[in-house]
């Protein structure tokens, strides 16, 4: 399977993301609010506020690590799930972005203030997912020319996303981090159990 879902998602997102900028109406009407999801039946915005960002970085650096670990995820669901992979992986992005919100939701839903846009709760899933296939892959920080294993920065993500959530010092969506990563763990994992034994043999090969 090529990374052709991939490569659409990217374009859907960017394209409604870079219109949005200049058409705040449109930004407005599919932003995750849950006071309206609540109060004025506005489900579809548990879906929509992943095709919008807050600006060109937040935009770039999502659909970057989407492009880099999406292509990665989305050859294996095919190997693995074979014809059934597009399924999956279009569940896998798409639940990210619904379940890794509703935290927020629960926490917010009669909060008419707070909002929240971006792909980053699907992202994390997708990253994450990544890490069953290949939990010693090197992720590289900030340009730092030392990777560190997938299976390691995974725990020190789950962390501090967990710390900053629960401090709630900045306006990024922590919790939406933290649960879209723990999504796209455990549904790859749901959807082939045996790949978990294949984490495991994969880090006691490297470790001897």
């Amino acid at each position: 399977m090529s990374a052709f879902i991939t490569v659409f998602i990217i374009l859907v997102t960017s394209v409604v993301s870079v219109l949005s900028f200049s058409n705040r109406d449109l930004y407005r009407r599919l932003l995750f609010n849950p006071y309206d999801i609540r109060h004025f039946k506005h489900g579809y915005r548990f879906l929509s506020y992943g095709l919008v960002h807050a600006d060109w970085i937040h935009l770039l650096i999502n659909m970057m690590v989407l492009y880099s670990f999406g292509r990665v995820v989305e050859t294996n669901y095919g190997i693995y799930f074979g014809t059934k992979g597009i399924l999956y992986y279009i569940l896998l992005y798409v639940g990210g972005i619904v379940l890794s919100s509703t935290p927020s939701y629960g926490k917010h839903k009669d909060d008419f203030t707070y909002s929240a846009v971006g792909a980053s709760g699907a992202v994390s899933a997708v990253v994450f997912a990544s890490i069953v296939f290949d939990p010693l892959n090197k992720i590289y920080l900030f340009m730092l020319p030392i990777g560190i294993p997938a299976i390691i920065f995974g725990g020190l993500y789950l962390a501090y996303s967990w710390y900053m959530s629960e401090k709630n010092m900045d306006n990024i969506g922590h919790d939406a981090h933290f649960w879209g990563a723990v999504f796209g763990f455990l549904f790859t994992i749901a959807m082939k159990p045996a790949l978990i034994q294949h984490m495991f043999n994969s880090i006691r090969m490297a470790f001897g």
